[in-house]
């Protein structure tokens, strides 16, 4: 169905209120009261299709435009646990009985290696052309250098082209860029759900892009099938179903590897995806911002550049970013590969609004050069660090006979807590969701990445030995009853990880 679904923040996500199946179904017309649930006491007005708000959203905002309202009302709405995490977060020696994140999806493990390597000699340079306005798309020398770059790692067929690459200041301006450059206001995206949830934000704010979700579940159906898997049949539906209420559907995202899911696309599964967009015309936008956080092997993660002969490559856009694969999430860098010149052109204009210092461009191109740093200690250190800590992670789980998805990608892991639900509603969802808080453990819950089966939470596992140790504790007690936060953590265990499709569960 055509849904504006729920938004997770970058920052850690807030569970959204007391919702339902049917009531995520209705019409398309509650999109907007539909995500402001997350504070279910809030009057909301009606959303009216692609037109916007027809009543004022909060009286004390007489001053804003429409447009302006809208975008106070996101953040005001879908705040509530960052905002609350941040006034008591959690440190070691300053507030042990703070709030432990495991809802954001950061890379906390290797801040040693990145600011030894940030900090020689050949990254700081300034010079008048670093000082001064560049090429909107990103100062050459970047481009040759991001362009070298993701022929290496994407293994690419052939070299990728430095006049494709555009640089802008992360994927959530990709994102809105595309949006607005590919998209008429009221026109739609198809995308795969769960999915990764700030992207209602980002292709709605600027552009008015809409999301269609295809809605996936965990039914595992035959031998070689798999939860939540994305076929063309579902494809297919969902496309006709937003056809069938007139809402003209450009393009597809895909997120490889998946947020929340962590699922790896086979090179069979991307072109079968990719020849469904072209028999429709759409385009696909491609996030791969965690290609280089596949640490499990023998996972096989290809990129959508590897593939030889893409089915439309001018309508195929890919997105890759140094927040997750390096750690980097403040820094914000972004890039865009595509052989569409009018897209990356339309792109580029927008770049003056979402650009880089010439100075953040000059040390990104020196990183990202820097084959023998990347090989030799960055990428061998990084993953054996996100090895060990899924693999705590998943032993903790495992001993508390909770069932999650595992494939050895990304920072994070989607877990089941179903038969910890009273009843199966997001109403309930939300109340574990509050307990977890309420005992100092930020996780982000399933209704937040648009999941139609509540009781599903994502929680990253990216973080310092001492800090996962308390947090898993923390969550232990909320599902064991227990109210209080204990003082002690248990023991770092390092059991080895499962990589495979079924859920696990000890």
């Amino acid at each position: 169905m055509f849904t504006l679904p729920q938004k997770e923040s970058r920052a850690p996500a807030t569970c959204p209120g007391p919702t339902s199946i049917q009531d995520l179904d209705r019409n398309y017309g509650d999109d907007l009261e539909r995500e402001c649930s997350r504070k279910p006491d809030r009057k909301l007005p009606e959303y009216c299709g692609a037109s916007g708000p027809t009543a004022m959203l909060s009286s004390d905002s007489s001053c804003l435009s429409s447009r302006g309202r809208v975008i106070k009302w996101f953040w005001d709405s879908a705040e509530e646990g960052y905002r609350t995490y941040h006034m008591d977060e959690y440190d070691e020696d300053k507030n042990p009985s703070g709030i432990i994140n495991l809802g954001t999806s950061e890379n906390k493990l290797c801040f040693d290696l990145l600011s030894r390597r940030l900090s020689q000699s050949d990254m700081l340079r300034v010079e008048p052309s670093l000082l001064q306005y560049p090429d909107w798309r990103g100062h050459l020398f970047l481009r040759e250098a991001v362009a070298r770059f993701l022929s290496f790692y994407c293994k690419s067929p052939n070299p990728l082209k430095p006049d494709n690459v555009v640089v802008l200041n992360g994927c959530a301006s990709l994102f809105s860029a595309l949006a607005t450059v590919l998209c008429e206001a009221g026109e739609a995206f198809l995308i795969p759900a769960p999915y990764y949830g700030a992207i209602t934000q980002h292709v709605y704010l600027y552009g008015n892009v809409r999301l269609v979700c295809v809605y996936l579940d965990s039914e595992v159906t035959g031998l070689d099938t798999r939860p939540f898997q994305l076929t063309v049949e579902k494809l297919e539906l969902a496309l006709q179903r937003a056809n069938s209420e007139g809402v003209k559907v450009k393009g597809l995202i895909l997120i490889n590897p998946h947020n929340p899911l962590g699922d790896i696309y086979s090179p069979g599964e991307l072109r079968d995806y990719l020849e469904f967009a072209k028999r429709h015309e759409l385009h696909v936008m491609v996030d791969e911002v965690y290609m280089l956080s596949v640490f499990e092997k023998p996972t096989a993660y290809r990129s959508v550049l590897s593939l030889e002969g893409l089915p439309d490559p001018q309508r195929t856009h890919v997105m890759w970013a140094t927040s997750k694969d390096f750690g980097m999430s403040g820094l914000r860098f972004g890039t865009l590969y595509t052989e569409n010149r009018d897209v990356a052109t339309a792109v580029a204009s927008l770049c003056r609004y979402h650009g880089l210092s010439g100075l953040v461009q000059y040390q990104m191109a020196q990183l990202l050069q820097d084959h023998d740093w990347i090989n030799q200690v960055y990428l061998p250190e990084n993953h054996a660090r996100l090895k060990a800590a899924h693999a705590y992670v998943a032993g903790e789980l495992r001993a508390l006979g909770i069932p999650f998805l595992s494939r050895g990608a990304g920072f994070f892991i989607w877990v089941d807590l179903r038969k910890f639900l009273p009843e199966a509603t997001f109403k309930a969802e939300m109340l574990l969701w509050r307990r977890f808080l309420d005992n100092k453990v930020l996780l982000s819950c399933g209704q937040t990445f648009e999941c139609k089966e509540p009781g599903w939470f994502r929680l990253v596992f990216s973080d310092k030995a001492h800090r996962l140790r308390l947090g898993m504790q923390r969550v232990r007690q909320v599902l064991e009853g227990k109210s209080q936060v204990a003082e002690e953590p248990s023991s770092y265990q390092t059991q080895k990880p499962r990589s495979q499709h079924r859920m696990e569960e000890s």
